[in-house]
């Protein structure tokens, strides 16, 4: 089912978006000299970046790799021949692109038949370079919301330069332009979704007392057309010392479905069905991740036990959830998928007669289709190529096409097309890089407490175990996302084409062998995920792949963090660190933005007992004057309203205060990914790896 968005997913790009950055405790302006810089758009504050910047790109524009990696990184970027994913809403299949004459991007169209002919002709549906200079603002496209079945008008989601918040407004597919007097939604932290043609239901800011302290909506009105939102109808209110309230919906056989979740937390929220006699509550557990829609079920992923009717449904299971009998007063539940040992869930869709599983077996990637039969469900493997990643694609609930992609480390993606009865591969990504006699391979090692930590490894068959090999690990660890290996183009063309080692570390707080893999860095156990880490490198000097002056670590957002805590904990295991779109101050993020909804994941530093185990790890409190710190690169962006730049700007400045070396790098525009064209990837990318080159190279 295509337009019904995942809720889950929805608050996971949602979840960090714009709150209270302005929020100062007196406490913190006391003691800490460097709080001004968190004030986003004062002139000292981007004085200080430009002049970071600009020490910064002394060091490494200089370098003669940097032009040669901006380069060909653009090339990647902008080539024509790279996959087009197929993006289908009904008949038709849609494609954001950008190159070198379309920076903010074409939204553009063809049929599904041509697609999967191969054709090449696209129609141009929305100018984003055009409406971009007509109104003055650097628009990127977030995607829309399809009233179905007709498929014509959507919700189209608009950020001005690559921020979360965003502007919604009811387009016209088939005349190519906004709706007249349509529905308007201003700049906003919230969501919305069709009703039918003529309401939605809308979470946003509606004024004093209508947001919460994490930054999201407390309130959700039922808009008609042509009415004063201050007049619409209030559907759901929430008490804004919660997270918030999202709403989403989508047309699934024929019948409009529209869900509210209120989330108290970010992994405690009670879901609502809108009816004809307003929102009901859904009997389903309140942490469940809700994974779209099969027919008129929705299917559930559970992230803890669930007893119902005296069964008991186990963590990790996915469960389709009956709505008419839930409805009628008898809720019926059917598990669809319960993982075995070193197994858990990747990704779901829905077809019209069956559903697609992706699933990890020790972080290798299957596929299996289910069908219904009775009762009870069918289940058969599709055949997928080993020691891999397998992404979903896309699905269509009107027919049986399905579409899922597969690649590895030093295997460009494929993507293939199914039908329920063959596979067909339709696209194939070029080569980018040259992986010649590049081996993959699989180890694991014990973590401090004992925990079997897997993660992969890409290097040159040649590779001599001299202590010699320039190492770059990349690990996340944490909100229950799993990290794949797949293929990037990007560490290709930087890294993996030089020579360099790469290492994948699959550390605990993702969701690589389910919920309890998640759960077991959680808030005091978070220092698990980070000697998980600790455990990877040492593993690899053990084993004599690299040494410490070799080996460097990237992380960004939460990788970020993960990052800091690498270099201010271990600084002895790392001779580079690339820590992007940070969060390090763990005192004060709680006040940054939308850091409060984070907290189920953190803690809440202003609670003693929470504090103690988070100061033990928090890098800004940790620095300290005598270490011998690698250099770091820290990587952000003025315009990233997920995570606060004040976070590496006050990192930076403080390690400077301290004598200790850093280089910087701050875009204004770009959001949480510090880039919103091509042309501002490139150059991003080219700095990372040419510091990383300089940093570790032979």
């Amino acid at each position: 089912m295509k337009q019904l968005t995942n809720l889950t997913a929805l608050i996971m790009l949602l979840l960090i978006l714009p709150g209270c950055g302005d929020k100062k405790s007196k406490s913190a302006e006391a003691t800490d000299p460097w709080l001004w810089l968190e004030e986003v758009d004062a002139e000292k504050s981007l004085d200080w970046a430009r002049e970071q910047n600009r020490l910064s790109d002394e060091v490494l524009t200089v370098r003669p790799e940097f032009t040669e990696l901006r380069e060909r990184f653009l090339g990647v970027l902008n080539d024509r021949d790279r996959i087009i994913y197929p993006g289908i809403t009904g008949e038709m299949s849609y494609n954001l692109w950008q190159d070198e004459k379309n920076e903010r991007g074409l939204w553009r169209r063809m049929s599904k038949q041509d697609y999967l002919a191969g054709k090449d002709v696209w129609e141009t549906v929305l100018d984003l370079d055009l409406l971009s200079a007509e109104e003055g603002k650097k628009w990127v496209f977030g995607g829309a919301s399809w009233l179905g079945p007709e498929n014509r008008y959507c919700l189209l989601w608009l950020s001005d330069g690559g921020k979360d918040e965003s502007y919604i407004r009811e387009f016209d597919a088939v005349a190519k332009k906004f709706v007249g007097g349509g529905f308007s939604i201003p700049e906003s932290k919230g969501s919305a979704a069709w009703v039918d043609r003529d309401h939605i239901l809308v979470a946003t800011n509606y004024g004093p007392g209508t947001m919460t302290s994490s930054g999201y909506p407390a309130v959700a009105k039922l808009w008609k057309r042509g009415e004063d939102p201050a007049n619409a109808v209030i559907m759901h209110r929430t008490d804004t010392a919660n997270m918030g309230i999202f709403v989403n919906g989508g047309e699934v056989n024929g019948k409009q479905y529209v869900f509210l979740n209120e989330n108290v937390g970010f992994y405690e929220s009670s879901a609502y069905l809108l009816t004809p006699e307003g929102m009901k509550a859904l009997d389903i557990p309140k942490d469940v991740e809700t994974r779209g829609m099969f027919r008129e079920a929705m299917l559930l992923y559970l992230q803890s036990d669930w007893t119902l009717s005296g069964m008991t449904y186990k963590k990790g299971t996915l469960v389709s959830f009956d709505i008419p009998s839930f409805l009628s007063g008898t809720a019926v539940v059917k598990t669809l998928y319960e993982p075995g040992e070193r197994e858990s869930l990747a990704g779901v869709m829905s077809t019209r007669d069956f559903i697609v599983i992706a699933t990890m077996e020790n972080v290798q990637g299957k596929l299996w289709i289910m069908r219904p039969s009775g009762d009870s469900w069918v289940t058969e493997a599709v055949p997928v190529p080993e020691f891999g990643t397998v992404g979903l694609a896309g699905s269509d609930d009107r027919s049986n096409d399905y579409f899922f992609a597969f690649s590895n480390p030093v295997t460009p993606s494929t993507l293939y097309y199914g039908d329920g009865k063959l596979i067909r591969p339709i696209r194939k990504q070029k080569d980018y890089f040259n992986a010649t006699g590049v081996k993959v391979d699989q180890y694991e090692v014990a973590s401090k407490d004992g925990t079997k930590i897997p993660y992969f490894i890409v290097y040159p068959a040649e590779m001599a175990p001299d202590c010699s090999n320039p190492t770059l690990v990349y690990a996340y660890g944490g909100f229950n996302s799993a990290t794949r290996p797949g293929y990037s183009s990007i560490t290709g063309i930087g890294w993996i084409e030089k020579g360099g080692v790469y290492v994948i570390a699959n550390i605990r707080g993702g969701g690589e062998f389910g919920p309890e893999w998640h759960h077991s860095a959680l808030k005091e156990k978070r220092q698990n995920a980070y000697d998980d880490l600790f455990a990877v490198a040492e593993d690899l000097i053990s084993r004599k792949i690299t040494s410490a002056e070799r080996m460097g670590f990237y992380g960004w957002s939460n990788g970020g963090l993960l990052a800091g805590v690498a270099m201010t904990q271990r600084p002895d295991l790392w001779n580079a660190v690339v820590i992007g779109a940070p969060l390090l101050d763990m005192k004060r993020y709680n006040k940054l933005l939308a850091g409060a909804s984070w907290m189920d994941e953190y803690g809440n530093p202003d609670v003693p007992a929470d504090w103690e185990f988070i100061s033990k790890y928090s890098p800004y409190q940790n620095l300290k004057t005598d270490a011998k710190y690698p250099t770091p690169l820290f990587v952000t962006s003025t315009r990233d309203d997920r995570v606060h730049p004040g976070h590496a700007r006050k990192m930076a400045a403080k390690m400077i205060e301290m004598g200790h070396p850093v280089l910087y790098h701050e875009t204004i525009e770009g959001g949480h990914g510090a880039a919103s064209t091509n042309a501002q990837e490139a150059e991003m990318e080219a700095l990372i790896f040419t510091y990383l080159n300089m940093k570790l190279g032979k």
